[in-house]
């Protein structure tokens, strides 16, 4: 079989596809508790998003089966949600949007799939890239491009605060020099570091996409106006340049894939046709019960009164954990912020390697995600050499006695790369 360059592509493994991969084939046949998994990127399962989802599903099957679920719909977005959105973001921000400023898609990585394959590519002025203007960021974003060196990504600026903490910062001097811009894309709050963009990143960010005329996605799937499980900087902006991607994914749905996207009708209709040419619409029970969930105001309340809290509390335990538990004689910071879903730490010495502690963390049946799969091409320029292989992320959606052990687990594996190292 030969595949096309495209198509070569999209078969390959990504690195972190492929750890995935190995989490599936070392835990398969084994009971629940047998491995640590600190690598899961699913949200938790908070009580509340369950409930509530199940009702609002439940009264969507009893009421709009028919209607939902035995005939197609339009590509765009079942007018039930279509509606529904542009109620809730004018209540919420006082933006008056149509039918043409919005766009369903069977989850944000979709939209943000369709966005590469229509901003970034080879063309008349040369290629053009997907650039994600602060890596670290969501390794899924790689897998989007389609062409060979389609993406490029934009070094942080690493600012520290005390013994263990630091955090990244946007370079906005360094993302100008970038000339083969197609389109921006970013995740605020981030995966995986839950930092968000302030409001004169996000500024600076607007006036770069305008200057430049090419689009700004940013992806609200971790963030404002939900679900906001982590600290947000800034909120949403409505701007001719701006395409807001936004999912309920973390919001305790990720099985049912619905995202979607609010942005000038240049962007919104192009992302249309390319649901139209491709998956014709996503599942309209489904949208049926976001339409519920947005009008009742059901998923404002479990954001503000269940989800927010659960992780801003996940993210002070791990805090506290890992100040009590890490060597205290290991240069170890883990990224400042209030709330996410992941504790992302860095391990500042030589001896570090993130797949070597991945490798020996599995002996000990500890999954966690080395830090090299989010960046693109392991950026140099303001970064200290080797930090990406010196990172390694953790998720917070697991239970507590899983991230007690595991986090012993990593500690007791830095103390015996550390005394491999030190040894004659």
């Amino acid at each position: 079989m030969e595949l096309s360059p495209i198509g070569a592509r999209l078969a390959g493994l990504s690195g972190l596809r492929s750890i995935m991969e190995d989490v599936a084939s070392c835990t398969a046949g084994t009971a629940q508790d047998e491995w640590l998994n600190l690598s899961v990127g699913n949200p938790a399962p908070i009580r509340e998003a369950r409930d509530m989802w199940h009702e609002v599903l439940s009264t969507a099957l009893a009421q709009e089966f028919d209607r939902a679920s035995c005939r197609y719909g339009p590509s765009r977005g079942s007018a039930a949600l279509v509606e529904a959105i542009a109620d809730y973001f004018h209540r919420a921000y006082g933006w008056d949007l149509g039918t043409d400023d919005m766009v369903v898609g069977p989850g944000s990585q979709m939209v943000c799939f369709a966005a590469a394959a229509l901003f970034s590519g080879p063309g008349p002025a040369g290629m053009r890239k997907v650039v994600l203007p602060l890596v670290p960021d969501y390794t899924g974003y790689q897998g989007m491009c389609m062409h060979e060196d389609g993406i490029a990504g934009v070094a942080p600026r690493i600012e520290t605060e005390g013994a263990h903490r630091f955090r990244y910062a946007l370079d906005l001097d360094g993302l100008a020099r970038q000339q083969d811009i197609g389109m921006l894309l970013i995740s605020s709050p981030g995966n995986p570091t839950g930092r968000s963009i302030d409001r004169a990143d996000l500024d600076g960010l607007v006036a770069l996409a305008e200057e430049r005329d090419v689009p700004l996605f940013i992806d609200h799937a971790y963030g404002a106006p939900f679900p906001r499980i982590a600290e947000v900087g800034a909120e949403p902006v409505l701007h001719k340049n701006v395409v807001n991607c936004f999912s309920v994914s973390k919001a305790g749905l990720p099985g049912e894939r619905i995202g979607f996207a609010i942005g000038a009708p240049q962007y919104i209709g192009a992302l249309a046709a390319v649901m139209s040419n491709s998956v014709l619409h996503a599942p309209q029970l489904s949208q049926a019960a976001v339409a519920l969930a947005l009008r009742s105001g059901r998923l404002d309340e479990v954001t503000r009164d269940a989800i927010s809290p659960y992780y801003r509390r996940k993210k002070e335990f791990m805090e506290e954990l890992l100040a009590d538990r890490m060597p205290s004689d290991v240069s170890w910071r883990s990224h400042a912020g209030a709330g996410g879903m992941f504790s992302w730490v860095w391990v500042d010495h030589p001896w570090f390697v993130d797949m070597e502690l991945y490798r020996r963390l599995k002996e000990k049946r500890v999954f966690v995600v080395p830090g090299r799969h989010f960046f693109v091409d392991a950026p140099s320029g303001p970064l200290p050499d080797s930090h990406a292989t010196r990172c390694f992320r953790m998720s917070l959606s697991a239970p507590e006695k899983v991230i007690i052990a595991g986090v012993e687990r990593v500690a007791d594996t830095l103390r015996e790369m550390r005394d491999e190292a030190l040894r004659p």
